[in-house]
């Protein structure tokens, strides 16, 4: 199966695209743009929404459920992320079908069911939401609402590639309201910092805390917080994003409180989401030319038993010894699966499970019963050894804690080598063709200067790291003054 495969160095988009499909995680549908997420791909995702929903709700936060229709009156009553998101929406305009007399067997839209107000489909829920919590506000006993929301939401996206860029995604969306300005902030920026642990922890992948900019910010956002991860081709992908909105939605809703000085004020507000993009990143992080390469701690499941015979009654008895290990392995928390198809051959089940980045694999046959041993392998290094059945558990259980602080470990590496300090413009293209990976250079905080580089190298300022520090320098491409440096990369 991987043998198939494109490798990256020759065509890393291309491997990508056939890694997903022949991975079995998702494939192009029917309906330009949008994808269908299959069993194995959408296991990977229910463990990303499981780990997550979890810190949601250690935060405080509780999921809700909110229309996937917003009134076009609505959507439009906040400007500027009406304005952002007006090219990307579908919309509806009819609420019935008819039979087409001019076509025998075929459908028309209705010309008489045309809806006094069209419909957009929701592709971010603010409007919906922050005209709902107009209803549930009145007073600061009523603050905060901590609210996440499970969904899927269309952006009308013309160039598309399977979980980087579809035009309906599924993702969570948070929608926090607070009292205070101080409150919404901390709220924004906790929210950052668990995408982080979890991208860190569960996915393996090292990311930079930052800021956007204002021309990257989110549509009606006063700041929007970020984590920027660097995939194997050198390009950045913005793994998840937390926003504080400010005021704008309260004033654009008119949601207003009694604070507890007895007067009115308008609420505070964040939002923040990740979206189905995180498998993407996952893919692209840690694979290799065999095919996924997957942390365990989301890896559908962890270990998996082939069995080698010649007939049924060796294979009962494997069977008998697997189910004991598989066992053992549950009360300590590990998945397994035994593959035990009699419609592959071993051969076939190892490139399936390799290609499907299973973290580790047992192999056992009538001489490993014999000698009371079954052979171990890795995906990620691909090595062997041979474990006594007796220590088989314990040593699992250590090595995939292992696996999982090695692939860190190794996309940290690759991460740190590739973020270069550039002083100026000709270095910072050079290696922005060469060596790819994050720029670090000045700015002189301009929007002109920003889309000057981007349009000159399709380079954007992917953030501006909270740990940045201020230093004296000139902008790489102005000139200008300016007193912190930045991260450039092309990116996803």
């Amino acid at each position: 199966m991987s043998k198939n495969l494109t490798s990256r160095a020759e065509d890393y988009s291309k491997w990508y695209n056939e890694l997903v499909v022949k991975a079995d995680l998702a494939e192009n549908s029917a309906v330009r743009g949008c994808m269908v997420i299959k069993p194995y791909g959408f296991a990977i995702w229910e463990k990303m929404q499981a780990e997550l929903d979890r810190m949601f709700k250690e935060t405080g936060h509780q999921n809700a459920y909110f229309p996937l229709f917003v009134p076009k009156s609505l959507f439009e009553a906040e400007e500027k992320n009406a304005e952002g998101f007006a090219k990307e929406c579908a919309v509806v305009t009819h609420y019935r079908l008819q039979n087409d007399p001019d076509n025998k067997g075929k459908l028309r839209v209705d010309p008489e069911a045309k809806l006094e107000e069209e419909l957009v489909v929701r592709p971010t829920s603010e409007a919906i939401i922050w005209n709902t919590y107009k209803g549930w506000i009145q007073s600061y006993r009523d603050l905060p609402i901590l609210i996440n929301q499970w969904a899927n939401v269309v952006r009308w996206e013309m160039r598309t590639r399977l979980f980087l860029r579809t035009a309906e995604f599924l993702w969570q969306e948070g929608h926090t309201a607070h009292a205070t300005k101080k409150e919404a902030l901390v709220e924004a920026e906790l929210m950052n910092n668990v995408y982080a642990e979890f991208a860190e922890n569960f996915m393996a992948i090292p990311v930079i805390k930052g800021v956007k900019t204002e021309s990257e910010r989110f549509a009606g956002a006063e700041e929007t917080y970020c984590i920027e991860a660097l995939m194997q081709d050198g390009k950045a992908l913005q793994a998840g994003t937390s926003h504080f909105l400010g005021q704008n939605f309260a004033k654009a809703f008119d949601v207003k409180f009694t604070n507890n000085e007895g007067k009115l004020d308008h609420v505070w507000a964040t939002s923040w989401g990740v979206s189905t993009r995180l498998m993407g990143a996952l893919i692209m992080t840690h694979s290799d030319d065999k095919g996924l390469v997957l942390p365990p701690n989301l890896a559908p499941f962890q270990v998996v038993i082939v069995p080698i015979y010649k007939n049924d009654e060796q294979l009962d008895t494997i069977t008998e010894k697997a189910n004991g290990i598989i066992k053992e392995l549950k009360t300590l928390g590990v998945t397994c699966k035994f593959d035990s198809r009699t419609t592959h051959r071993p051969g076939a089940k190892f490139a399936q499970h390799e290609l499907q980045g299973v973290p580790l694999r047992i192999a056992i046959g009538p001489k490993d019963l014999e000698n009371g041993t079954v052979e171990l392998a890795r995906r990620d290094t691909l090595s062997k050894e041979t474990v006594s059945m007796s220590e088989l558990s314990s040593t699992i259980s250590s090595l995939l804690g292992v696996i999982q602080d090695e692939l860190f470990n190794k996309a940290l590496n690759f991460r740190d080598t590739h973020i270069t300090e550039v002083d100026d413009f000709e270095t910072f293209k050079d290696v922005l063709e060469s060596k790819t990976g994050f720029i670090s250079a000045h700015w002189d905080g301009t929007a002109e200067t920003e889309q000057k580089i981007k349009e000159l190298t399709k380079a954007t300022i992917r953030c501006i790291p909270m740990d940045a520090k201020t230093i004296d320098g000139v902008c790489v491409y102005s000139g200008k003054p300016s007193t912190k440096r930045v991260l450039f990369a092309k990116a996803y």
